[in-house]
């Protein structure tokens, strides 16, 4: 029985956005974006605590999540996320669209 505070929710009354993500990425990235994004700059080691992919496949994803541009290098070890990386989270931007740089820093 239904109380007049609760109410029959249908498929129809959200609409479901996507993440669009590349052929580059893995699914453990998000998780590795998601961690950074909530808990300020990460080392890999960091990011395993806190739940993440363990540190060894973190200290490979980072580099290349930072090469497209979703994080940046603080310095050695420690990423940040970047305004990409934030958009890329919040749906707004294709990660498909990203391009390689060369730099590392």
């Amino acid at each position: 029985m239904l109380t007049t505070s609760m109410r029959m929710v249908s498929a129809f009354d959200f609409t479901t956005k996507m993440r669009q993500d590349a052929e580059w990425m893995v699914r453990s990235d998000d998780r590795i974006l998601e961690l950074i994004r909530e808990h300020g700059n990460l080392t890999p080691t960091a990011i395993e605590d806190l739940g993440g992919p363990t540190a060894g496949y973190a200290r490979n994803r980072c580099p290349i999540l930072a090469k497209y541009g979703l994080l940046k290098r603080i310095s050695r070890g420690l990423y940040g996320i970047t305004d990409e990386g934030e958009a890329y989270l919040n749906e707004e931007l294709d990660a498909s669209e990203l391009e390689a740089t060369t730099e590392t820093s």
